[in-house]
């Protein structure tokens, strides 16, 4: 059969078919925007065949960067030297070495592109050939442009994914790097730093403290990123269990020890075994547990509810609080004893409005990852908003903050925007500068006028005539002001 027979110019649908004169008009991509550029994809053609070469050239150049063509092992080899490709599109029956043996002759280290072989003369071993050659596809000649297409894009789909995955681990990477999961410059956040990295290696139990929202379970998860330990973190917030199941979830029961225990089941400890245990809002636990408790971490052995003999656990217990548990000692709330073998070292992790110069790599992390998550453009941010938001005290702390910049990536309003319409940081909170701080000294008189004008706006609900009254300025001048700022916010976005 002549190679050149092989192509036909159009099938019974009309639509254009691989071996088209490369002169022929091209038709749509099947189910791809032909308008749309894949993000930093090359492509090579190798086929003997000048028609086919021209065909697939002319329907790839509109969707990638970079498309080229060999029309020989040998020239496809030199195009290879000078640059990276991450698909091929190659023919198997080529003069001299075949596609198959081509790619099978690149080593591992090589073989980073994916690779979709055509050919006219397809059978069963062929095709199991290809395959066992790394195939990521296989197209038989002659082909309508829409097969090709559908091929290109599975292949494209797992590019752009794995690129992502491996975005996705390096960031987590930089995440834990430093010893902490937490971001900022801060000389706060430096120091606890500095004890996570000390501290994370080592078996001694951790008691961290701070408010409702400072991020202690991003803590707790640095010190066991970075322990080395190979068992899990396992995560259990002591005040969300009832006191009455609490000791069958974190020690396990056996089969009947109860009612409704239907089967034996490991608990929590065992789960981390090798690993770290993080008990949050321990002030929760009833003083019952705490005395189980106390003898788990003395005895270093967990004993199942129902059951005489107890298991060996090898976990490192880290500790959570938001309240002061020295002052619960004195009061009768909390065991002295279980304090004092809890707190080998505390760590203190301070609220947001002590380490305001850390808010702005906050607002752009949350931006970045939330629109991301949401599918939605972030809120540009001006200066001027940061300036607002940094002189906002947080009682929330990092988690309002981050309801905050979400709220604002749903609403698609910038935070200076949300203001003026009433809303208030978050559900619970007025918008006013942190307690204690008045307006930044850097601010100019203008900067200062607008955000107090805002404030007293958001105090109203945004009833402007009542704002005014309060300001003890006009109704006109209020809504004048409020267009002034808004046209200079559209010209700076």
């Amino acid at each position: 059969m002549d190679k050149n027979s092989r192509f036909s110019a159009a099938d019974s649908t009309g639509t254009q078919s691989a071996g088209t004169p490369s002169g022929a008009p091209t038709f749509g991509l099947g189910g791809l925007n032909a308008g749309a550029m894949a993000p930093a994809i090359s492509v090579l053609i190798v086929d003997d065949e000048p028609g086919m070469r021209n065909f697939l050239i002319k329907a790839l150049n509109k969707r990638f960067a970079l498309v080229e063509s060999a029309d020989s092992i040998e020239t496809a080899e030199e195009i290879r030297k000078r640059c990276h490709f991450d698909l091929i599109i190659c023919d198997i029956k080529l003069p001299g070495r075949s596609g198959i043996e081509w790619h099978e002759a690149i080593s591992g280290d090589e073989r980073r592109s994916d690779i979709i072989f055509m050919t006219a003369y397809a059978d069963l071993e062929t095709a199991i050939e290809a395959l066992r050659a790394g195939a990521s596809d296989f197209i038989l000649k002659p082909f309508r442009l829409e097969q090709m297409m559908a091929a290109i894009d599975r292949c494209v789909e797992r590019r752009l994914m794995a690129r992502e995955n491996f975005v996705l681990k390096r960031e987590l990477n930089t995440v834990y790097s430093s010893g902490s999961a937490m971001l900022g410059e801060s000389q706060a956040i430096r120091d606890v730093d500095s004890i996570i990295r000390r501290v994370a290696p080592t078996p001694s139990a951790v008691l961290i403290e701070g408010e409702s929202g400072t991020g202690k379970e991003l803590a707790a998860r640095a010190l066991h990123e970075n322990s080395g330990r190979s068992g899990a973190f396992v995560p259990v917030n002591c005040g969300a269990i009832a006191a009455d199941i609490l000791e069958s979830e974190l020690f396990g029961h056996t089969k009947g020890a109860f009612t409704g225990a239907q089967k034996a089941r490991e608990g929590l400890f065992t789960f981390a075994s090798g690993g770290t245990l993080f008990l949050d809002e321990i002030g929760e636990m009833p003083l019952g547990m705490q005395a189980k408790l106390l003898r788990v971490l003395e005895l270093k052995a967990v004993r199942p509810v129902g059951s005489e003999q107890e298991i060996s656990v090898d976990v490192r217990i880290v500790a959570a609080t938001n309240r002061n548990l020295e002052e619960e000692v004195k009061e009768g709330r909390f065991r002295e004893d279980l304090y004092y073998r809890l707190n080998v070292l505390t760590l203190t992790l301070p609220p947001l409005r002590d380490r305001p110069e850390d808010i702005p790599t906050l607002v752009h992390n949350f931006s970045r990852k939330l629109s991301k998550e949401l599918g939605l453009p972030p809120v540009p941010l001006t200066h001027e908003d940061m300036a607002v938001i940094s002189g906002y005290g947080w009682p929330g702390n990092i988690r309002e903050l981050k309801n905050f910049v979400e709220r604002c990536i749903l609403l698609g309003r910038l935070p200076i925007e949300s203001f003026a319409r009433g809303d208030s940081m978050s559900q619970s909170s007025e918008i006013t500068p942190t307690e204690g701080r008045g307006y930044p000294s850097s601010w100019p008189m203008d900067e200062v006028e607008k955000h107090h004008i805002l404030q007293v706006l958001s105090e109203f609900q945004g009833n402007k005539s009542a704002a005014a009254r309060q300001l003890g300025i006009s109704r006109k001048t209020l809504d004048r002001k409020l267009q002034a700022w808004d046209e200079i916010q559209g010209a700076e976005s």
